[in-house]
């Protein structure tokens, strides 16, 4: 792979990261006990993982400085690639598994990965008297968005490494004539095409960056019980509902099924506001939802390409039924009016400013977000059939999503298997009772569609 400049979104997430504040994405997944024939070794993961993720492309590129664009960057392959600095394993106290991994893995999340490597790091978690196991993925964001995270951790999956094949080189476009006497310099018409270019960008800016003063909040005063002076430390829990039964809600109330997800995560943490005692807020919380710009079905592509939505998580509204019409009603207003309004197409307006303003602007952008929502709320897409590993089962995948300065909790949830999976990740310091939260989404599910026999297990 040659060398790539970074795209401007994936240039200001390199520089936005600290220390304090990691920008990478997660994945935990468990996976069932490994089968083997009568006579034969189960598979080795250790080595599985590594040979499947060093067959990734993407994986082998570490991110250098470049002189031109200035304060741009680039996607180059590191000469001194060894797969084995990014996937190690690490073996639990089998009595409490789950927990033990969940531990483990919001202390591996604290971590930034390391800068001067390809941005990613995999853990093998072993130890479970079943022999189920888990493995631990954190790509930076830079390297990768939901989308192409799932693309590019499938990778290590059975049914996706065995059809793998090379990808067909495209045919190179020839360039444009160059303006006859000044070789390399482009022709009048392709001049004129970078002009309008330039200025469809300068009008797309100013129209996005509009649109973000008009829907920040300038007052600065976000949730208090969402914000936070960050601690640098991390907690994860996870919770599990049932996709027929989020389903049967949405064929009920209308809508979409994230629209039901949305609501329950509203009222979630309403009832964590009441179990802490807490006022609730004298306004709803905002969200973030972060949409894809990828056509569907279109291939994932090289950078990250996201916008994203507003929404007043209606936590004040006491009566389920009508938070899930709130939240439907907003969301189809925020499809409505598209990608390109409000605070959430801050991405957008990052595609516009040039590298020396992220390289630079980094600092004071780093502390805006808090001005803009109060937590993010994301849902990342898997495949619809079943995956292995080395012929074990993927049970569950729980996706994790960074905590941006300020903030002290995100939400991101994955439909697989008749399940969606919701991995939450936090603040340590500010939110200890995490696990109390994931508790509340699965009562909360219930207020929605009251259980029944025909749910047991479920």
């Amino acid at each position: 792979m040659t060398t790539e400049l970074l795209a401007p979104l994936d240039l200001a997430f390199w520089h936005l990261e600290s220390t304090a504040h990691p920008l990478h994405l997660g994945a935990l997944a468990h996976f069932g006990p490994l089968p083997a024939a009568p006579g034969e070794e189960p598979a080795d993961v250790l080595d599985l993982l590594a040979r499947r993720a060093a067959a990734v492309p993407r994986l082998r590129m570490r991110v250098r400085d470049v002189l031109i664009p200035v304060g741009g960057a680039a996607w180059s392959a590191d000469p001194d690639f060894d797969v084995r600095r990014h996937v190690r394993e690490i073996t639990l106290p089998g009595a409490d598994f789950p927990a033990e991994t969940a531990r483990l893995a919001a202390e591996l999340m604290e971590r930034p990965v390391e800068r001067g490597l390809p941005p990613w790091e995999m853990y093998l978690l072993s130890g479970a008297p079943d022999g189920s196991f888990a493995v631990l993925v954190k790509l930076h964001h830079a390297l990768a968005d939901g989308m192409r995270a799932v693309a590019i951790g499938a990778g290590i999956f059975d049914e996706i490494a065995a059809g793998h094949r090379p990808a067909r080189r495209s045919r190179p476009v020839p360039p444009r004539p160059p303006l006859s006497g000044f070789p390399g310099l482009p022709g009048p018409g392709r001049l004129l095409d970078l002009a309008r270019d330039r200025l469809g960008d300068l009008g797309r800016a100013v129209e996005v960056g509009a649109s973000v003063v008009r829907a920040s909040r300038l007052d600065g005063r976000p949730t208090a019980a969402l914000a936070a002076h960050s601690s640098g430390t991390r907690r994860i829990a996870t919770a599990t509902l049932s996709l027929e039964r989020v389903h049967r809600v949405r064929r009920t109330a209308g809508g979409t099924a994230n629209d039901v997800l949305l609501a329950v995560v509203a009222g979630a943490l309403r009832r964590w506001f009441d179990e802490r005692g807490l006022p609730l807020p004298g306004a709803d919380p905002r969200a973030l939802v972060p949409v894809s710009r990828r056509r569907p079905g279109a291939p994932p592509g090289p950078g990250n390409s996201l916008s994203g939505y507003l929404l007043d998580l209606p936590v004040t509204e006491p009566d389920p039924a009508a938070r899930l019409t709130a939240v439907r009603r907003a969301m189809d207003r925020n499809k409505a009016a598209g990608p390109f309004r409000g605070a959430g197409a801050v991405a957008l307006l990052a595609d516009q400013l040039p590298p020396l303003a992220h390289r630079f602007g980094a600092p004071f952008a780093s502390g805006a977000a808090r001005l803009l929502f109060d937590l993010l709320v994301t849902q990342v897409p898997l495949p619809r059939s079943a995956l292995s590993l080395g012929g074990a089962p993927l049970r569950a995948l729980f996706p994790m999503a960074p905590l941006a300065r300020g903030q002290s909790l995100a939400v991101a949830m994955s439909p697989y298997g008749g399940r969606v999976h919701v991995g939450l990740v936090a603040d340590g310091a500010a939110v200890p009772d995490l696990d109390a939260l994931a508790a509340a989404l699965t009562a909360e599910l219930d207020l929605l569609d009251p259980p029944g026999d025909d749910d047991a297990g479920a």
